[in-house]
Formats: C-alpha cells, sequence, structure tokens
C-alpha cells in the first residue's frame, strides 16, 4: 500500500518533468555548448476545448525542458552519471525543471518547428525543434546543488588527470612526425587541446626532442618492450589517460563543384593499463570550398565531446580507489628462479602494505608487473610510494630505484 501510495504521489505532483523525452544529438557547437533537436507535448487541462496557444506554449516549454533532460540524463554520454548523482538530482529535479529554470541554461532557439502534429483527437500537441544547450552552466548548476563534486576540490586534493594528444600512425612515419609534418594532424590536436583545456584538464602534447630521451629510456626499462608506441610514450611523460586519433579527408564532385567531407575517430585510454575508456567517430557536413582545418574542427568536436564524458566518468570512479600507478619490479639474475620467485612473494607483501588495491598485470621469473591503487592523503608523491615499499620489503636483497615517473615506478631487486 506505501509503495502505491507513493507512486501514486509522485505521479500526481511531479508536474515540472517533461513529458515527450525524444531528443537528438545534432552537433557539438564548441566546448561550452551542444545543439539538440527535442519533441514537445502540450496539453490543456484547464479548457475542456484546448486552445491552440495554449497547447503551443505548453509544447514549446516541454520541448525545452526535454532538451536539457536529454543533455544531463537521456544521452548516450549524459552529464549526470554516477548512481550518486542520479540520487541527489533525484532530490531537486521537480524545482529544477521549472520553465523558469529551464530557460536559464537554452542559449539559442529556433524560431520554427521542424514538426507540428496533434495528437488524441486534437486533445494534444507534438513539436519537434531545435535548441542550443550551455552544458557549463548546467555543469556549475549541479555543482552548487551538490549533485556534482566540484573538480577544482578533486584537484586540490589529487591534481587533474593529464591527458597526452598523440595522432595514430602505422610503422611508416613516428606520431611525433606527424605533428610536425602534417598540418591537418597539427590541427586535429590543437582541436582536442581547445576542449580538454576547457574542461579544466591538464593537456600535454608531447614535441620530439622533449620525449625522446624518456621514450628511450622507458622501453630499456621496460627490456626493450613492443608494446603500442603511443602506450609508452604516455608511461615515459606520466600522463594518466592518452587520447589517440585518426582523421581522414574525403572529396567527390557535386555538380560542377568539389565537396568535402571530414571523418575523425577519437580514443581514450587508460595509461597504467592501456584499457580503451571510450572510442568515438566525428563527422563533418559535406562543404563546397572549405578548408581542411575547418572540416577537421566540426568532426572533431562532435567526437571529442564524448570522448572527455567517457574521460570524466572514469576519473570520478577512480578517484574512489585512489591514484593508479603502473608498477614493475625486475629480480636481478644472480638470483635463480626459486630465490626469485621467493623475492617476488615479499615484494608483493610490501607493495600491498602501501596499496589500497593491488592488481597483478604479469607475473615472470624474474619480473613483477602491478597495478596499484594509492591514498594520495598518505602517499601525496611518487616518492613516497617507492620509500614506503623499499621499508616494507623484508625479503632477500634489497630494493632500488631505476625510475620514478608521475605513473610508473620502475624498481629492481639486487644483491646487498
Amino acid at each position: 500500500f506505501i509503495l502505491v501510495f507513493s507512486i501514486i504521489l509522485h505521479t500526481t505532483f511531479a508536474t515540472n518533468l517533461p513529458r515527450a523525452r525524444e531528443a537528438t544529438l545534432i552537433e557539438v557547437s564548441s566546448p561550452t555548448e551542444v545543439l539538440i533537436k527535442a519533441a514537445g507535448l502540450g496539453i490543456d487541462k484547464k479548457h475542456s476545448k484546448p486552445k491552440a496557444a495554449v497547447l503551443d506554449q505548453s509544447a514549446n516549454d516541454d520541448a525545452a525542458k526535454t532538451a536539457v533532460w536529454f543533455v544531463l540524463i537521456g544521452g548516450s554520454d549524459p552529464l549526470i552519471q554516477t548512481e550518486k548523482e542520479k540520487v541527489a538530482f533525484q532530490k531537486i529535479e521537480e524545482a529544477f525543471f521549472g520553465i523558469d529554470n529551464i530557460r536559464k541554461f537554452i542559449s539559442w532557439e529556433a524560431d520554427y518547428y521542424d514538426k507540428r502534429l496533434k495528437t488524441d483527437g486534437g486533445k494534444s500537441l507534438k513539436i519537434e525543434k531545435s535548441f542550443k544547450i550551455n552544458k557549463a552552466l548546467l555543469e556549475e548548476y549541479l555543482v552548487n546543488k551538490s549533485v556534482f563534486q566540484k573538480f577544482t576540490n578533486i584537484s586540490a586534493s589529487v591534481g587533474m588527470p593529464t591527458i597526452m594528444v598523440i595522432p595514430e600512425s602505422n610503422n611508416d612515419i613516428a606520431p611525433l612526425d606527424l605533428l610536425t609534418q602534417n598540418p591537418d594532424i597539427k590541427k586535429g590536436a590543437e582541436v582536442i587541446e581547445a576542449y580538454l583545456s576547457a574542461k579544466q584538464f591538464s593537456v600535454v602534447v608531447p614535441e620530439q626532442q622533449q620525449v625522446l630521451q624518456e621514450l628511450s629510456s622507458t622501453q630499456f626499462a621496460l627490456g626493450g618492450s613492443d608494446d603500442d608506441y603511443s602506450y609508452l610514450l604516455a608511461l615515459s611523460i606520466g600522463s594518466d589517460v592518452y587520447v589517440s586519433y585518426n582523421i581522414s579527408i574525403s572529396t567527390r564532385i557535386v555538380g560542377t563543384s568539389d565537396v568535402k567531407k571530414a571523418v575523425v575517430g577519437c580514443r581514450a585510454y587508460e595509461t597504467t593499463t592501456g584499457r580503451l575508456l571510450g572510442t568515438e567517430t566525428g563527422y563533418s557536413q559535406e562543404r563546397p570550398s572549405a578548408t581542411n582545418a575547418a572540416l577537421i574542427e566540426e568532426a572533431m568536436s562532435d567526437a571529442v565531446d564524448k570522448v572527455i564524458s567517457r574521460i570524466i566518468n572514469y576519473w570520478k570512479t577512480d578517484l574512489k580507489l585512489g591514484i593508479q600507478y603502473k608498477c614493475i619490479i625486475n629480480v636481478s639474475n644472480v638470483f635463480d628462479s626459486e630465490q626469485a620467485e621467493e623475492i617476488i612473494f615479499a615484494v608483493g607483501d610490501a607493495c600491498k602494505s602501501v596499496a589500497s588495491l593491488l592488481k597483478e598485470n604479469t607475473v615472470a621469473d624474474h619480473t613483477y608487473d602491478i597495478s596499484l591503487w594509492v591514498n594520495p592523503e598518505k602517499y601525496p608523491a611518487v616518492s613516497d610510494i617507492y620509500r614506503a615499499i623499499k621499508a616494507s620489503y623484508t625479503g632477500e636483497g634489497i630494493v632500488k630505484r631505476v625510475s620514478i615517473s608521475r605513473k610508473l615506478i620502475l624498481l629492481s631487486v639486487e644483491e646487498e
């Protein structure tokens, strides 16, 4: 009885929530705005014979609510993602969807309908029209209402995620060479940089001379690893996430004009494991006489906005466990296989005493490859982690530092 009553009560009083809840993302207009086509369902409860003006206003208001609802909850990459955020938003959703509040987040709306159709024997009106929604204002509002945690609060304790941006490449040319030699590839990196910077991420676009030495030392420390170039580079410069991308521009003749279209692929990976966080494809419109740069910006904007949503969701989730590091321990060959096994067991125990969570990636005869999640308040610097592991180790030999970067800890166990 109580459950039934609560459902009836919610249905009776939840008058501000959108009715239509049908919408489509048209384009990402900028790092802060998206263009949405939304349906609206107009009703007139005051008159036995519905008034056209009332139906129109009701449908317009409902379409506006639906457009904002789509950005918040309804799309494939909504702003509200975690269960905690959903519960917090439910507490304020009735007031939030008041039409005066909703209008604050609409920066533009079409002055015409894409569709207009009377339904239910003329008692209701269904429309479709387009709106531009300001996502930045939405995020700010939800932070102020404690639905979202303020990113500055997160960054104060653990730092914002550092993201490396690098193009995909085949074996013929290195990605870093593509950045300097191909203007289309360079433009792609610039667009991604702009979007990430607008979201307050720390962005790294590696330059050739800056990273070659670090990359070489990382490969050497990993024993001449054949791992993906981008993955090794991300580890060497200490990014939390790396974003790779590719660009393709096609041309065809329409009538007497050449029209061009850009297609871009954008992928985000977790640096310490190489795990794919999200992949999206973006498209520009076919346009005559358009520059490659304009087409790339249009297509990349569509793709990178969705990938950023995946990165934000990953970062929120991962922070619950602590800061993640990749740690590789090599045991000296002076120890035989049985000794090395006991040493690896002892190293594992030392690492577990430091980590809130430990995941084993590889356990070989003389190599121990793990991922660690560490409390940043207890171990604010990566060197603190090394010191704690070294102090906790009770096995044969001595733990020594090979190399330590922001996300990669390379250690060895040597004979004393």
